[in-house]
């Protein structure tokens, strides 16, 4: 897991000269390139998502687009079309944005949802159909899309089928104080994305998303996962919890977030860590518990800290101070196995 962990701090290091203060949400997003993901980022106008985006795409040397979802966009202003060519008497596949290894859908939610199912067969399968013909996209895919969370006038919500296709969703924020007076530091003569470089070649991020799948997760890890995921089925608060692509969606970012931390397994704080932003977007919370304030995010919180964690037993049986908890005590406890 060296070589993952050292691709990964390439990249990290790279996007935080651009994006400043935002740590976790750049790891997130590195996890979801491992695991082949799309990402939803939802936040307020002005925080960074797109220069988020354009930042990542550049430290790898991936092809990037970006989309500007509108109302009057059509599935074709995605995709592409198929124009006659006279002269050679045949149609000719004229690709849209959507071709490209990583795609930014800039407000998604603007488009009607007839243009916002454009995006499905893509997500999910990394191919598209035009007129009949299905054309392959390019390796490593991902969609970063953008929605903003506080106007609703002139949107179309996601549909549910759409919302779980997104392997995560995050959000940025706005920075600290000292983070906010650094901004403007690094901004006074240029905006560092100009003179951002590529770090990591796609050929060696796509050794790194083959080396994840070989991170190992135990069978009480397993366990653990489906249990957190039906307990969401199972919550009063909650319409409809999360679906078995939740409990993948979990599995596959925690062997990444494993892979960040350089080991070569997962432990339960690896579940705990992913587990709101994989899984918060896949649940529809009651009307009568949304009058009340409550949203998926606490929700998930919750469960959390009701849902027991596989070795939580050990923990009591220990004499004081030496509790086999965090990475040590997992080692300990698959060294006795």
């Amino acid at each position: 897991m060296e070589s993952v962990q050292g691709i990964a701090s390439s990249v990290i290091n790279n996007v935080e000269r651009v994006i400043v203060g935002k740590d976790r949400e750049v790891h997130l997003l590195l996890v979801s390139l491992l695991c082949r993901g799309h990402v939803l980022i939802e936040d307020v106008p002005g925080v960074g998502k797109t220069v988020l985006a354009k930042s990542i795409a550049r430290s790898i040397g991936c092809t990037f687009k970006r989309i500007q979802f509108t109302p009057d966009l059509l599935p074709s202003d995605v995709t592409g079309v198929s124009i006659f060519n006279q002269q050679l008497a045949t149609f000719e596949f004229r690709p849209g944005p959507i071709v490209a290894q990583i795609v930014l859908a800039d407000e998604i939610n603007r488009a009607t949802p007839k243009t916002q199912s454009a995006l499905l067969e893509a997500m999910e399968e990394a191919q598209i159909s035009v007129d009949g013909v299905t054309h392959q996209l390019p390796q490593p895919f991902v969609v970063l899309a953008t929605e903003n969370p506080i106007e609703y006038e002139g949107t179309f919500p996601l549909p549910e089928a759409q919302l779980d296709r997104f392997l995560i969703r995050l959000s940025l924020g706005y920075p600290g104080r000292a983070s906010e007076i650094d901004i403007l530091n690094r901004q006074q003569y240029a905006h560092p994305l100009e003179s951002l470089e590529q770090v990591v070649t796609v050929e060696a991020l796509i050794e790194a998303q083959a080396a994840v799948k070989q991170v190992h997760v135990d069978g009480l890890i397993k366990e653990y996962i489906v249990d957190l995921v039906e307990s969401t089925r199972k919550h009063d608060d909650i319409y409809l919890g999360a679906s078995p692509r939740g409990s993948l969606a979990l599995y596959n970012t925690t062997r990444a977030w494993a892979a960040l931390q350089g080991r070569d397994f997962v432990i339960p704080d690896d579940v705990k860590d992913l587990a709101e932003p994989t899984l918060a977007h896949r649940m529809i919370v009651s009307p009568a518990a949304r009058m009340k304030g409550i949203d998926a995010r606490a929700v998930v919180r919750e469960l959390l800290s009701v849902v027991p964690v596989p070795g939580a037993r050990h923990v009591t049986a220990q004499p004081a101070g030496t509790a086999t908890s965090g990475v040590s005590g997992w080692r300990a406890r698959r060294a006795g196995q």
